[in-house]
């Protein structure tokens, strides 16, 4: 009985540590998009978004707050009213575009059970309106 009763609390540790993960993850988006509209870029457009210094050191925060967390350069787009992206041949009008960050980070749980589901990939996605 009591083996029943501990694979179940660690289960829902289990859970509630991928649920807690899950949250900074789309919090990590949305603070990188928020951060990330303020400041779109480095020096004048054209230029990539999401280069700025102030976009790279809220980057960094995020990573040492959620292990494992990945944010690739193309992750920080560039997107139209529709939300489509803007291509790279044309430069992001930071009048008229909204900016895109997708990150994601992986899970692996440690409760045997859950463990055979293998690696759990979180992502979480957010855009903003440039100012």
């Amino acid at each position: 009985m009591i083996i029943v009763f501990l694979v179940i609390m660690m289960g829902v540790v289990d859970f509630g540590m991928a649920i807690y993960k899950f949250n900074g993850v789309s919090q990590a988006a949305r603070e990188i998009a928020r951060v990330t509209s303020v400041h779109p870029c480095a020096g004048d457009p054209p230029c990539a978004p999401g280069s700025s210094a102030e976009t790279q050191d809220v980057i960094a925060i995020q990573k040492a707050l959620i292990p494992g967390l990945t944010i690739d350069p193309g992750d920080i787009t560039c997107v139209d009213e529709t939300g489509a992206p803007v291509p790279p041949s044309q430069p992001c009008d930071f009048s008229q575009h909204s900016v895109r960050v997708t990150v994601r980070a992986d899970y692996e749980p440690i409760t045997p059970l859950l463990g055979l589901a293998g690696t759990w990939t979180m992502e979480g996605q957010s855009s903003a309106q440039i100012q």
